[in-house]
């Protein structure tokens, strides 16, 4: 699936997110790079460059490379990006893990706009089961509300219709179209309401880690 998100060890978890009040901070939220996020079952971790070959398999894979930018099958070009990316406080870069650590997926938070977020880069490998998909969302949007986050935006391929009927039922509100793409927008009462909706995919919230 594919669209285009201290201390040394600060345990979170947020099992009534639906009653979580909204930040009334008045700085424009920042990301921040935990050492992992450990969800019920996947666990997003900060992509180094050893990560590159993966990314890159999945990246241009002939399937999943249909809705997405294209990237250069050079390893290297994708290790230097990984590496200028590391000093990139203005994103974040998730692998996503199984809970036996082996690498399934990706996603990307990056574009802050004032108090909205964007989020893409969102693969999957072939054969993981549908739940994970599920999963990884709600991961992406417990992370951004804890980060201060009030709202979120991202853009979907037309022809990728599966992707952006999933955000559509996650209260996803289409806001325009570019000739390839269908721009869209969520709220954070949507996206409360969701986490309560999906919430036997992720009973306890999650755990976040720095």
């Amino acid at each position: 699936m594919e669209h285009t998100p201290h201390s040394s060890d600060t345990a979170m978890s947020d099992p009534d997110l639906a009653n979580h009040q909204a930040s009334t901070s008045a700085t424009r939220p920042v990301f921040r790079k935990p050492r992992k996020i450990v969800g019920n079952n996947l666990i997003f971790r900060d992509a180094t460059k050893d990560d590159a070959a993966f990314i890159l398999d999945l990246r241009t894979d002939a399937k999943k490379s249909t809705h997405i930018s294209k990237t250069s099958s050079d390893v290297k070009q994708q290790e230097a990006w990984l590496e200028k990316y590391a000093a990139d406080s203005e994103q974040v870069y998730f692998m996503i893990l199984d809970r036996q650590l082996q690498p399934v997926g990706t996603v990307r938070l990056y574009d802050i706009v004032n108090d909205s977020f964007c989020w893409g880069s969102w693969i999957l490998k072939d054969g993981t089961p549908s739940s994970y998909a599920i999963e990884s969302a709600l991961l992406v949007y417990h992370f951004a509300l804890r980060m201060g986050f009030q709202q979120a935006h991202f853009d979907v391929r037309k022809g990728n219709q599966s992707v952006w009927k999933f955000h559509e039922r996650f209260g996803a509100v289409k806001t325009g179209e570019t000739p390839d793409d269908f721009l869209y927008n969520i709220s954070r009462a949507a996206i409360v309401a969701s986490l309560e909706k999906y919430k036997k995919y992720l009973p306890d919230g999650c755990l976040i880690e720095d």
